[in-house]
């Protein structure tokens, strides 16, 4: 799968969520992916983005979109497993 660096979505494409999105790209240091496969369906590109997790950790492997958006449904956001780490000791 091509991982090559987004294209920065033009202004307003994310409506009421846009300041949170350009937000989280100052953050990750990268650009939000098309939330949206060219089907229609949303993209794993975008949720494993959303998730702060490295570009093509999920999306790299050799499996179909579907799969892909399961293996990420099932994983956890590696900032918060880090509070919740920290609010245990």
């Amino acid at each position: 799968m091509d991982h090559q660096p987004e294209q920065h979505l033009p202004p307003g494409s994310f409506g009421q969520y846009e300041h949170a999105v350009r937000r989280w790209e100052h953050i990750l240091g990268r650009a939000a992916p098309n939330p949206r496969r060219d089907t229609g369906q949303l993209s794993p590109r975008f949720v494993e983005w959303m998730m702060g997790l490295p570009a093509g950790w999920v999306t790299a492997l050799d499996i179909a979109p579907s799969r892909q958006l399961h293996v990420l449904g099932n994983g956890v956001v590696p900032q918060q497993a880090a509070l919740a780490i920290r609010g245990l000791s």
